[in-house]
């Protein structure tokens, strides 16, 4: 049976918006007469979860007030942090929410289209604990480039290259054995902490039937994202 509960990182302070969206916390930042999380949230539902932490930390009870507990069908659940703990004590710190044994974990500011069951499917093809959603762009030199072979993430290259490529698109499966492992504290970094250690052992699934990948935090993409949805009836 597939994972229905997802944990959604929301806990950022938006620097690089900030002369853009200013009143509200970025997962709130209106994108075509909408909360950007709504939208987000919206592809979880139709993805097939039943349930989804938000990891909070700045202005987070303005994203409890916003959006509630009840999000078309799926239970919403809040992990705040005390104090910015870095993306992996986030999540080690929602995981304690969680029902079940794995999660879908994915960042409240960035959009990609994607299966959450083949992505988990993935990770159980591959023999590994996590499976990333990579993300196809015309230049990598933002982000970094991410290098696959027979299915796994075979390394991560520095931002700066150029040309089209796979980037890390901030959106996992975590099985079991993947949130049983994080390290055992507050506060450290899911991406250099257990991400890269895992791609060195060749225990990261790369799923790449993915597509609309967009990053809020960044003004350019931000402007275009008001373009790309939908408006609401």
């Amino acid at each position: 049976m597939a994972t229905d509960e997802a944990i959604v990182l929301a806990g950022g302070f938006g620097t690089r918006l900030r002369g853009v969206v200013h009143d509200v916390p970025k997962p709130l930042a209106p994108v075509a007469g909408r909360p950007f999380l709504a939208w987000v949230l919206d592809r979880l539902a139709a993805g097939g979860m039943r349930r989804c932490i938000l990891a909070t930390g700045y202005l987070s009870d303005v994203i409890e007030h916003r959006i509630g507990t009840r999000w078309l069908g799926m239970e919403i659940a809040y992990s705040v942090e005390p104090e910015p703990l870095g993306t992996g004590g986030a999540i080690r710190l929602a995981a304690n929410r969680l029902h079940g044994d794995a999660a879908h974990v994915l960042n409240g500011d960035t959009w990609l289209e994607y299966d959450p069951a083949a992505l988990e499917a993935t990770a159980r093809a591959t023999g590994t604990p996590m499976a990333i959603a990579l993300a196809r762009v015309d230049d990598v030199a933002r982000y970094g480039a991410v290098d696959i072979d027979n299915d796994r993430v075979a390394g991560f290259r520095e931002k700066g290259e150029a040309g089209a490529g796979w980037i890390n698109a901030g959106c996992y499966f975590l099985g079991p054995e993947a949130l049983a492992a994080l390290p055992a504290r507050d506060a450290f970094s899911f991406e250099q902490d257990v991400l890269q250690p895992r791609v060195q052992a060749g225990a990261v699934g790369a799923f790449t039937a993915t597509a609309g990948f967009i990053d809020i935090g960044v003004p350019e993409d931000y402007a275009r994202a008001q373009t790309l949805f939908d408006r609401p009836a």
